[in-house]
């Protein structure tokens, strides 16, 4: 077995390496920790499974195609840039190490480090090495699109909203022509404006709640305007290209054969019941994009035994102090792990977790400022507020019917997952999953994990212990079995110069 693998570059890594701080992540926390870890002057490396930084906020066109991103899809981009920089700056100098393509498919607290075993990305070429361990551990994986099954999802064409974003963020094009965009919370206005100014038609935006949530907490809106000034830009945009912004609407059916080709809608009260007469058909639809909010990459943090929470809209989040310290010692965590809030929250929390894992490793240095303490209160105030405002819809699980595919993966149907639940007479997911596969196919449940949960407990929301449960995985990412037989071999970790 060789004990170095081989970069694009021609340059041997080793199988085995140690760094002061490692980082999960190089989205806008992992980057943010990573800038002020560098400060600290301690050795640091990034282990991200995209090919390029920015994670799925920042994920722009391919740098080795030499296509410059103008930034024009995304928020934040001059913060990107001068992230990027630093990123580059350490880099250059050697303190910073970047993994690339990679996915972390395990982590482990040893006696004095953590030990973060790497698989390759599929499609991509190793640069990792088998085994990463450091004195300090930043996890920033962020989280993905939370999905709601509907009649017809399964459909070519029907993508989660975040999936059509990264489309146009990274190809510069569109997936469709034609697209209804689905769902609840703000995600869903920079999607559909996206695809106006991409050069797509938006028949409809169908939002779920009558955004009446928002009223009892307009004070926490206005203690963050810089969101107020999105807001404004997305309402200027559907103006102009004249986007239907349909409340308290939702998508009933998702019409075609081998394809889509429409939509059904339909009203619904505050139970969630559809409103009778209120149905129509949006025909000529080739892309339908659904978001219901994100849900957390847990994976990671649940392997090393961190407390864990329910926050505000449903999710499993991992908890920390004002220090962005887990209950694990040495462990930090940072961005929508700890509670989704979106880019500009995680940039702070990625940069005092940064600084803190220097500082166990170095030089003492501050944790948190009382700007940047306040300036967190504020945001995730905001983030509460919009949670509040656009829940999971009371009532969804009784709009699924029993031949509705929940685990397209395994395709299993609401119908099977409902039978079970009767037999089984409880909510168990795990036990749901032994008996119908729910969950057990390539995603590993990270689709219909939420709505697996909720139909296994008879609700439209899922317990702390099943969230827990689906989150609780030895192998977080996919892996080949090349990658567990290495494990069988590793060499002493060596200091990283």
């Amino acid at each position: 077995m060789n004990a170095a693998l081989h970069s694009p570059r021609g340059t041997a890594v080793d199988r085995s390496s140690h760094f002061d701080v490692a980082i999960v992540g190089a989205g806008p926390a992992g980057l943010a920790a990573a800038q002020s870890a560098l400060a600290a002057g301690v050795s640091v490396c990034i282990i991200d499974s995209g090919v390029q930084p920015g994670g799925q906020f920042w994920r722009h066109r391919s740098e080795a195609a030499g296509v410059p991103d103008d930034g024009a899809l995304h928020h934040g981009w001059a913060e990107y840039q001068e992230l990027r920089a630093d990123f580059d700056r350490g880099r250059a100098s050697g303190r910073l190490t970047h993994f690339p393509g990679t996915s972390v498919w395990q982590a482990r607290r040893l006696e004095r480090r953590f030990a973060l075993s790497t698989t390759p990305v599929a499609g991509t070429t190793p640069e990792a090495p088998a085994q990463v361990t450091a004195t300090s551990l930043i996890l920033a994986t962020g989280g993905y699109d939370r999905q709601l099954p509907v009649p017809g999802w399964e459909l070519p064409g029907v993508y989660a909203a975040g999936g059509i974003q990264s489309f146009m963020k990274q190809n510069g094009s569109l997936p469709g022509a034609r697209f209804v965009i689905a769902g609840t919370g703000p995600f869903l206005l920079p999607v559909a404006a996206g695809i106006s100014r991409s050069g797509g038609t938006v028949a409809a935006v169908c939002e779920a709640t009558d955004l009446t949530g928002w009223l009892p907490r307009a004070h926490r809106a206005a203690a963050v305007p810089t969101k107020g000034v999105e807001g404004a830009a997305y309402v200027g945009t559907f103006l102009r290209h004249r986007i239907p912004y349909r409340r308290r609407t939702v998508i009933t059916e998702i019409i075609g054969t081998d394809r889509v080709t429409a939509v059904r809608t339909a009203r619904v009260d505050r139970a969630g019941r559809p409103v009778p007469g209120s149905e129509r058909v949006i025909d000529g639809v080739d892309a339908v994009g659904l978001g219901w909010g994100f849900t957390p990459q847990m994976e990671l943090p649940v392997q090393l035994g961190v407390e864990t929470r329910v926050d505000l809209d449903g999710s499993l989040v991992a908890v920390v102090d004002a220090a962005q310290r887990s209950s694990v010692p040495g462990l930090l965590i940072a961005g929508e792990l700890t509670g989704v809030g979106g880019a500009t929250l995680a940039v702070l929390e990625g940069r005092i977790a940064g600084r803190v894992a220097a500082g166990s490793g170095a030089a003492r240095v501050r944790a948190a400022s009382t700007s940047e303490l306040r300036a967190i209160r504020r945001h995730r105030a905001f983030a509460a507020a919009m949670h509040l405002a656009h829940p999971v819809p009371a009532g969804w699980e009784d709009l699924v019917c029993d031949d509705t595919l929940v685990c397209r993966c395994e395709e299993v149907t609401a119908g099977s997952l409902r039978h079970a639940r009767d037999e089984l007479a409880s909510d168990d997911s795990r036990s749901q999953k032994g008996i119908t596969r729910a969950g057990m196919g390539w995603c590993q449940g990270r689709v219909c994990g939420f709505a697996v949960s909720c139909l296994a407990g008879g609700s439209s929301t899922p317990s702390a212990a099943s969230l827990t449960q689906n989150a609780h995985r030895p192998v977080a990412q996919p892996l080949p079995l090349g990658a567990l037989r290495m494990l069988a071999d590793e060499p002493s970790p060596r200091p990283a110069k």
